[in-house]
């Protein structure tokens, strides 16, 4: 293991990803005590400025959401930040839609907080340096863009894949993730272009700073391709339509867990407002 900081000491460069053999959620439990059922935290020696909601798109990979939360709450914590950790489960359906996922963890978190950043965050990526700071600036922000898979750097201009960061203004803004992408498609490249056709520009962390240690296992969400001729054209034609104001789901669940708030929902609902 790394020597580790303390969690109330202040973000000071990079880390070394070391995940325990055969780690319990038990022992993740133990490891951080000042977090608050449901997965929130609150500085217990400050008043903190930044409220952050990390939203997570799940799919059953529970070895790798038990390192994310071993490695990502302490992370979080050294930067002094109110936060909570929201897990989005899907059933009923083989085939994943992470951004109709992100759009319901988008919509239960603020239910519950004035969040002013909402971090969308794969479950397989570790943050490999405490500057990189889970808090949003004036404009969206794709955050994983040195990941060790891809010898820190960005698989293809354009790459908008992993962890991507904005304010809740903003994420209405640009009307959400699509919520017409089963598998993984071309999710990421609608982003970037709903960003494009809202006149927004992207920001990103530096290369020394935005680095992360994916985990071991396949995940297509990071297998996609460059942006196909036409994408955008036919973007411009429906994102007003597909994504927020159109996103419907059934929530059959929502489970305080002492590290994050499991949802479980059925995204095949038929199109309405939550």
């Amino acid at each position: 293991m790394r020597a580790a900081h303390g969690s109330s000491g202040a973000p000071d460069g990079p880390l070394k990803v070391m995940i325990p053999e055969n780690l319990t959620m038990e022992q993740v439990v133990e490891k951080n005590p000042l977090v608050e059922l449901g997965g929130q935290y609150r500085p217990p020696d400050c008043w903190t400025r930044h409220h952050t909601a990390v939203v997570v798109p799940y799919y059953g990979q529970v070895q790798h959401l038990q390192h994310l939360l071993f490695h990502l709450h302490p992370f979080l914590q050294r930067q002094q930040l109110h936060y909570a950790i929201y897990v989005v489960n899907q059933v009923h359906t083989t085939a994943f839609n992470r951004g109709k996922l992100r759009n319901v963890g988008f919509w239960e978190a603020m239910q519950e907080e004035e969040w002013d950043c909402v971090f969308f965050h794969d479950v397989n990526l570790l943050p490999e340096d405490d500057r990189n700071l889970y808090i949003c600036d004036i404009f969206p922000a794709h955050v994983s863009v040195a990941i060790d898979k891809f010898n820190y750097k960005l698989p293809y201009h354009g790459y908008l894949g992993g962890v991507f960061a904005l304010r809740p203004t903003h994420y209405l803004r640009i009307n959400g993730f699509p919520n017409s992408y089963w598998y993984w498609d071309h999710e990421d490249h609608d982003i970037a272009a709903r960003l494009q056709l809202s006149g927004m520009l992207l920001s990103r962390p530096h290369l020394l700073f935005g680095r992360y240690h994916m985990l071991e296992g396949q995940d297509p969400s990071h297998q996609q391709s460059p942006q196909s001729p036409g994408l955008l054209a036919s973007i411009h034609h429906k994102w007003q339509q597909d994504g927020m104001n159109s996103l419907g789901y059934r929530r059959l669940s929502k489970e305080l867990q002492p590290l994050y708030t499991n949802l479980t929902v059925d995204i095949n609902f038929p199109t309405s407002q939550p």
